[in-house]
């Protein structure tokens, strides 16, 4: 049995996106995690930093528990003052 759903299905198409943005928002939690130790940083620091609670950070840094607003928070916190995404043939954008 096949619990992914067939192929060309609503179904599988809808779990290969759910995977698809899990995976991208843990590569985004990994890099957070990166920069917070090459920073020295405790996760109660950049909390601090960034007004959150260490828990908080610890989501984050799994990928979870965060949108746009708080990424942005998050990476100014640690420095990174810019942040572009790229939209293929529809150009890129500055997020901030």
């Amino acid at each position: 049995m096949n619990l992914t759903g067939k192929v060309g299905t609503l179904q599988k198409d809808k779990f290969e996106e759910d995977v698809n943005e899990a995976l991208c928002t843990y590569r985004i939690g990994e890099v957070i995690k990166k920069i917070r130790l090459e920073q020295n940083l405790t996760q109660e620091e950049l909390g601090k930093r960034v007004g959150v609670k260490k828990a908080q950070i610890s989501k984050f840094e799994k990928g979870k528990g965060f949108g746009l607003s708080s990424m942005r928070r998050v990476f100014k916190a640690l420095g990174i003052t810019t942040a572009t995404l790229d939209l293929g043939n529809a150009g890129k954008i500055v997020l901030w």
